[in-house]
């Protein structure tokens, strides 16, 4: 499976009410004509977020494809284009990070389709090898998150090594996505030991503090 992520940001002008709405309803018609799109899924930060400060993004896009091969095809589609020119319409293109990920799943438990969705955008500790940090992230800090109690589902997101090989560096090296049957489990979470162990961990391999956004899911198909 093959699959890409944006992480949205919306346009100043534009209400965080009107962003969801548009992209929810608009954007979604269109994007699911894309050919070769087995999956699509936007998450949307909490409209509570923006009452306090603005958020660290708008949402995610995740889209799954069967090969590399169907996402080029896609890309150089008709729809494709039409996709890009919907998108100036609600988001600050220009923030938008696309990301090309491979998926590793830590935890698997039932999700509460009212519950709320954590993403964490990663950045690895400066100076740390992708191939490293991507080990050291799946085997050593994924089974001290998965052992957060309220924590039901668990995938992290790893930018593919070979964005790596190029001149320029990828602008996040991965997303941390955790689901909770409700904020109010979220932030009992927060109060376990697991949590504590977990955080503690993190500085031997990211840029901490990590920016975060609390959504809510909407499955498209």
């Amino acid at each position: 499976m093959y699959k890409v992520i944006t992480v949205l940001y919306k346009k100043n002008e534009i209400s965080a009410r009107s962003f969801q709405e548009y992209w929810l309803t608009c954007n979604r018609e269109i994007v699911s004509r894309l050919p070769g799109l087995m999956h699509y899924c936007q998450s949307h930060t909490l409209l509570s977020a923006y009452e306090k400060m603005r958020p660290a993004a708008d949402g995610i896009a995740e889209y799954w494809f069967e090969s590399r091969d169907d996402y080029t095809e896609c890309e150089n589609s008709r729809i494709f284009d039409d996709v890009q020119r919907d998108i100036l319409k609600f988001c600050a293109v220009e923030k938008n990070i696309r990301m090309i990920v491979r998926e590793e799943v830590i935890k698997n438990s039932t999700v509460s389709p009212d519950g709320v969705k954590s993403i964490e955008l990663v950045t690895k500790k400066e100076g740390m090898e992708a191939e490293i940090f991507q080990k050291y992230w799946k085997e050593i800090h994924g089974p001290l998150g998965a052992s957060i109690p309220p924590v039901n589902r668990y995938i992290q997101n790893h930018e593919v090594l070979e964005s790596y090989n190029g001149s320029v560096q990828p602008k996040l090296d991965g997303l941390a996505i955790t689901w909770f049957d409700s904020t109010q489990k979220m932030r009992e979470s927060a109060l376990t030991q697991e949590y504590s162990n977990t955080r503690a961990d993190e500085e031997n391999f990211l840029t901490i503090p990590l920016d975060f956004i609390i959504t809510k899911e909407h499955i498209i198909f």
